[in-house]
């Protein structure tokens, strides 16, 4: 993974709990470039990377931004942003990489954002913006006072707001999705309920006109795993993986270090290449066709169908 140095250049207050977090390079050098809904990591001490959605796209972007909500009962990556970081401090980041692609040209775009779930979403009304592509962005929050971006939502003509303090109940999504045309691509980035009901509504349509990122997956029903063992393939070790341990926790009880970033399969940092076996895939950042090719997984949620799985570490 590339890393790249960089220097806290601004904090800004973007709602409650949520500060916008502007990177420069440390030479003022072009960064690489950021596409709509793509995200970096943010390395903030050893194993604590965090995963965040980029509010600009750019081709040649001369810094990048983020948007973080304090999460008090999180694991800690956006507690150390707001508590610890601060303007002139040095850090390490990954380049940009896009598990939630826009398809830009498609012939209407509905984007879905549930609170912080705006950052991504953000970027896409941006680039469609500038695309003078057909669209329309519905944004929920529990309140103005929680809405990253709220001055910038409401300068946007095509752009709704939700509150559900003021409406006395949720975003009406299947509303929304039954009132969009024919060949719509719809993106929605939210909370893990929003997200639900956001597939439960979609189920209908084929899967490449529906588009998502989630902040974190719902831990899977507990049983009914078995051992298996995974052989790194760079030393011939085997170590065995238990029925109620991921491949991740084994290889660090095991005193192999990883990197890894969200461990709930929605991040796509511990991805690691696969050789010989057969994977049982739960991440929620590869496609189907990608899962179905069985050559990369995401060893903090995924397992092996096979008794035998040989990874390039």
């Amino acid at each position: 993974m590339t890393k790249l140095r960089m220097r806290l250049a601004q904090i800004a207050y973007a709602a409650r709990d949520t500060n916008i977090y502007t990177f420069t390079p440390l030479d003022g050098a072009t960064l690489p470039p950021a596409e709509a809904g793509a995200h970096i990591d943010l390395f903030l001490r050893p194993h604590l990377v965090r995963q965040y959605s980029l509010l600009q796209p750019s081709s040649a972007p001369g810094a990048y931004v983020i948007g973080v909500k304090k999460d008090v009962s999180g694991r800690g990556g956006s507690r150390y942003v707001h508590e610890q970081l601060r303007v002139g401090d040095e850090i390490e980041i990954s380049a940009p990489r896009n598990n939630f692609p826009l398809v830009e040209d498609a012939a209407h775009s509905v984007l879905l954002a549930g609170g912080i779930g705006i950052t991504p979403i953000w970027a896409m009304a941006q680039r469609l913006q500038a695309l003078g592509a057909s669209w329309r962005l519905y944004a929920s929050n529990r309140s103005r006072q929680d809405t990253a971006l709220l001055a910038e939502l409401q300068a946007l003509p095509n752009a709704t707001l939700h509150f559900d303090d003021e409406s006395g109940g949720f975003l009406d999504l299947v509303a929304i999705i039954a009132a969009a045309p024919a060949n719509t691509h719809f993106y929605c980035c939210g909370p893990a309920p929003m997200l639900a009901a956001y597939h439960a509504a979609l189920a209908h349509l084929p899967a490449q006109f529906v588009h998502d990122e989630a902040f974190t997956l719902a831990p899977p029903p507990p049983g009914g795993d078995s051992e298996f063992i995974v052989r790194l393939a760079r030393s011939g070790r085997e170590i065995a993986v238990g029925a109620d341990t991921s491949i991740l926790d084994a290889l660090r009880g095991n005193g192999v270090d990883t990197v890894s970033s969200c461990e709930a399969g929605v991040c796509g940092t511990c991805e690691t290449h696969v050789i010989e076996g057969e994977v049982d895939h739960r991440d929620h950042v590869m496609s189907a066709d990608e899962q179905a090719e069985n050559t990369r997984m995401m060893i903090c949620c995924s397992r092996a169908k096979s008794k035998l799985l040989v990874l390039d570490i």
